[in-house]
């Protein structure tokens, strides 16, 4: 029995040594061991200007990677996908090849991952661009001292006390100008219709133009006060006849001006002043920001227009309810079909406003923009369900119910109010430098990445290390987007250069880096991982999360 129990173990282990050799073996051969795949080269090359938009994205790797597992996607400055195709391998399985369609100007990137041959995950991400791209747009560009050279203001996203004068002003001048719009388009609807009406019409045109002139007066004096706080007298005549804004409101001046004498002409010109006098108000404020352009004024515009004709017939079925309710049960059915007609466009252009001012319907949440936004559309929601109840009135042969037009009216002047004050805050927030900066025993680090917004920005990352170790061997930079985990890490290539900022500390030696470059492509949450690795190979890893819109 013991000879059988030594027989066995004597055989166990020979088995044990036998497998040691086999694996020591097969480790020795030629070609066997090798590092991870690695990236070698890419087309196109990572932070590089093309004219052109490159034919297709490839990636050639140190060694062969799994043909049927790789990946590669391109996303552009939204982080949107500018392709559906997959990738396909060379038939050495060491590239992978994406076509890509015709690209337009702006930054791309390009995220890969893969796994090699050997099993290990290989991913990462860089940028290239295309073109000279338009600068990302945030709530700065809505600043008008930029228009003036001045850089002591600065633009506000939110909602503040000291602005209420300015709001208040833009409130009473936005109404007046539906209203006055509003009933210069209706006489071209109402052709025909009616003999109380047109007399009414008359009356209150003249009324509503000298309201409008009042507000346009009222709120030019109380914005460009505002804007000019703090400056020379002399910088009044910059302001009216060298900038956007100041160009607009004398137009908008001289257009009021000619509508008293519009006023005695047929409908067709009354319609044409009011259509002028919208187009000019939709060429200020966001909608001349935002590209593309033309279809963001084109949004404005009918939105402007829908609002004008709902606003200006319910002040005349209002009139007429209290002139004559005949006359207003004929002009309610009317205008119980053109209110639902523009109740839709406002719904409609608003809709592809908020899709082409916002990256993402998130923004909602983070502005005073988004949430005064939301209020209104609450409150086209209940217009929708008063206009519907109307519309059933009418139809019926019933005239419209008192509670009816007050409950119109009371959301009308809610809605020109939220419109009123959400025209001149910006849909984004506004982004801020990051500025970081971490004490330590072993090492003391700072960040700083200025302006923070998808597009160019400036790196700086500075070390100190303690007087015993030395200055770093090397410092490392990358770029994860949080939003988007399965992306893979940018490298930022920042490099050494001469720090001429007293920021020394007693004990420490310090190193700074640097680099510029799109290396932040689109908005989001991210992180930048710096890795420091001092002379004896020691590292330490310092990690950073920020956010841009």
């Amino acid at each position: 029995m013991n000879r059988r129990i030594r027989y066995k173990s004597h055989s166990a282990i020979q088995a044990l040594v036998l497998c040691i050799w086999m694996c020591l073996a097969l480790i020795s051969i030629p070609g066997m061991a090798s590092a991870h795949a690695e990236l070698e080269r890419s087309e196109p090359e990572a932070n590089v200007k093309y004219e052109q938009s490159p034919k297709s994205v490839e990636l050639s790797f140190n060694e062969s990677i799994e043909a049927k597992v790789g990946a590669i996607e391109v996303l552009d400055s939204k982080s949107r996908p500018v392709t559906s195709v997959t990738a396909q391998a060379s038939k050495d399985h060491r590239s992978l090849i994406l076509p890509l369609p015709s690209l337009g100007e702006g930054v791309y990137t390009v995220s890969y991952s893969v796994i090699s041959e050997d099993g290990h995950p290989v991913s990462g991400s860089y940028v290239f661009i295309v073109g000279n791209p338009r600068e990302g747009v945030d709530a700065a560009t809505f600043d008008p001292h930029k228009e003036l050279g001045h850089e002591g203001h600065s633009a506000t996203t939110q909602l503040t006390t000291g602005q209420f004068i300015i709001y208040a002003a833009r409130i009473v001048y936005y109404g007046s100008l539906l209203w006055a719009a509003g009933l210069m388009l209706w006489p071209l609807l109402t052709r025909g219709r009616g003999k109380l009406l047109p007399d009414l019409q008359r009356k209150w045109e003249q009324i509503a133009l000298r309201t409008l002139l009042v507000g346009i007066l009222v709120y030019i004096f109380v914005h460009a006060r505002e804007i000019l706080t703090g400056y020379p007298r002399d910088e009044y005549s910059k302001l009216f006849l060298q900038t956007n804004i100041g160009r607009e409101w004398i137009a908008l001046l001289v257009l009021v001006l000619l509508g008293f004498i519009i006023v005695r002409f047929p409908a067709v010109l009354k319609t044409i002043w009011a259509l002028l006098i919208l187009a000019i108000e939709s060429w200020s404020g966001h909608a001349a920001v935002f590209a593309p352009k033309t279809a963001s004024v084109m949004f404005d515009f009918v939105h402007l227009a829908a609002a004008a004709i709902w606003v200006g017939g319910l002040i005349l079925l209002g009139l007429l309810w209290l002139a004559d309710r005949k006359e207003a049960g004929r002009f309610a059915v009317l205008f119980s079909s053109a209110a639902l007609l523009s109740l839709a466009l406002l719904i409609l252009s608003g809709i592809g406003m908020t899709l082409l001012f916002l990256p993402s319907l998130h923004y909602l949440f983070y502005t005073a923009w988004g949430t005064i936004l939301l209020v209104k559309t609450g409150f086209v929601l209940l217009v929708l369900i008063v206009g519907g109840i109307l519309h059933l009135r009418v139809r019926r042969g019933n005239l419209p119910t008192t509670v009816l037009l007050r409950a119109d009216a009371a959301l009308m002047a809610l809605i020109i109010l939220s419109a009123a004050l959400f025209t001149y805050i910006s849909p984004l927030p506004a982004n801020e430098p990051v500025v970081y900066h971490k004490m330590g025993d072993t090492m003391h680090l700072s960040l700083r990445i200025t302006p923070n917004k998808p597009g160019d920005n400036q790196f700086i990352v500075k070390v100190w290390l303690p007087d015993a170790v030395g200055a770093p061997k090397s410092v490392t930079m990358r770029l994860f987007a949080l939003d988007q985990k399965e992306l893979g890490p940018i490298q930022v290539p920042i490099k050494l250069f001469e720090d001429t900022e007293i920021t020394t500390f007693d004990g420490y030696v310090k190193a700074a880096y640097k680099a510029e470059g799109p290396f932040v492509p689109f908005a989001g949450r991210w992180q930048a991982e710096i890795r420091v690795l001092d002379k004896d190979d020691n590292e330490q890893v310092q990690k950073v999360e920020f956010r841009n819109y």
